[in-house]
């Protein structure tokens, strides 16, 4: 008899890159759900022995799906397949009951590693054909190529929280990026984070490769940028202290979530040195000195905060609309070439 198997990903492009990345003799039912009460559903309808839980999700998130699960009792064994891989987001969920952590993009080998750990697997680990029979496509319509697009973020946001939350020794709150195609005048109404009555101070940093070019922002409310400097350890409080903060921050996150990027989409960005747009100065003309030059554009909003600390900020990626086609074109091209890559390792394995 089959072995249910549930993966739960808000991510339709991740639940997909999951359930082609199980081993090929592994006998299984595969189920999905898009949100951790979907997921409890499931599992209380004897469809999840198994599960493969994100944490970062809508209605309800993998922290409070594992706290339902140990309130409940509920027979299900949890492996959390996520993004965000700050020791802090590891220790609270192993000690709700999960029974490992595997970082995104999925690795293959962690993964029969872990299910061989727990007997629940000891077979061969081969995905080949899980792989060659999945549909890598993202899909024609805007919505799927915008949820592909989220994921390779997902990811991307994750890798940047780590570095900040080990620079600041405090958990770095990550939210679910938000990702649109918005006209310039839009911008502004996408910033959840900033307060827009009071002055902001901002970093851009550009980056380029052959197919893509684009810009990432870091804005900061300036009430935060004290208590940044208090946990960088600054003595000082002047003005070039902020000017070294901000770029300090800037550049682990725009740094690490650039790197991710770059690897999932199999190529390299070379980067601008980080120019500093601005120091209390009013929102809206941080964004309109910046973006008012393109008409349209793919923008990736992400809402970090260190809620122990009340700090908040925003970092944007944004692409302008010639480059939008290639960015979807070339995400679609580095799935291809992971399973290519993925036949061809098994091939050289036998």
């Amino acid at each position: 008899m089959s072995l249910p198997v549930l993966i739960c990903d808000d991510s339709a492009f991740a639940r997909k890159a999951m359930a082609r990345s199980l081993p090929d003799e592994w006998d299984v039912s595969i189920s999905y759900a898009s949100n951790g009460e979907e997921a409890l559903e499931q599992i209380r309808a004897g469809k999840g022995d198994i599960m493969f839980l994100d944490l970062n999700m809508p209605v309800l998130d993998g922290y409070g799906t594992m706290e339902a699960i140990r309130k409940d009792d509920l027979p299900t064994m949890v492996i959390v397949v996520s993004g965000d891989v700050q020791e802090g987001a590891y220790k609270r969920m192993m000690e709700l009951g999960a029974l490992d952590f595997i970082r995104k993009p999925i690795d293959n080998a962690k993964l029969s590693t872990i299910l061989s750990k727990y007997g629940i697997y000891d077979g061969k680990s081969s995905s080949e054909k899980r792989a060659n029979n999945a549909d890598v496509s993202t899909g024609d319509s805007l919505s799927e190529k915008l949820d592909a697009f989220r994921e390779v973020a997902n990811v991307a946001m994750g890798q940047a929280g780590e570095n900040l939350a080990k620079t600041l020794d405090k958990f770095v709150d990550l939210p679910i990026p938000n990702v649109s195609i918005v006209h310039s005048n839009e911008i502004s109404m996408m910033l959840t984070n900033i307060d827009s009555n009071q002055s902001v101070s901002a970093v851009s940093k550009g980056f380029v490769s052959p197919d893509i070019k684009g810009e990432a922002l870091i804005i900061f409310n300036d009430t935060n940028i004290t208590a940044i400097q208090q946990l960088l350890g600054a003595k000082q409080n002047t003005s070039s202290a902020d000017i070294e903060v901000l770029m300090d921050v800037s550049n682990i996150i725009i740094g690490a979530c650039l790197n991710a990027l770059s690897t999932q989409l199999s190529l390299k960005f070379t980067h601008n040195t980080p120019i500093l747009l601005g120091i209390q100065c009013g929102l809206d003309d941080i964004v309109s000195n910046t973006t008012t030059r393109w008409e349209k554009m793919l923008v990736v909003e992400i809402a970090y905060s260190v809620s122990s600390e009340n700090i908040n900020f925003e970092l944007l990626l944004v692409i302008p609309d010639l480059h939008i086609d290639a960015a979807f074109s070339r995400l679609l091209k580095a799935q291809e070439l992971i399973q290519m890559n993925a036949v061809q390792q098994k091939a050289l394995a036998s």
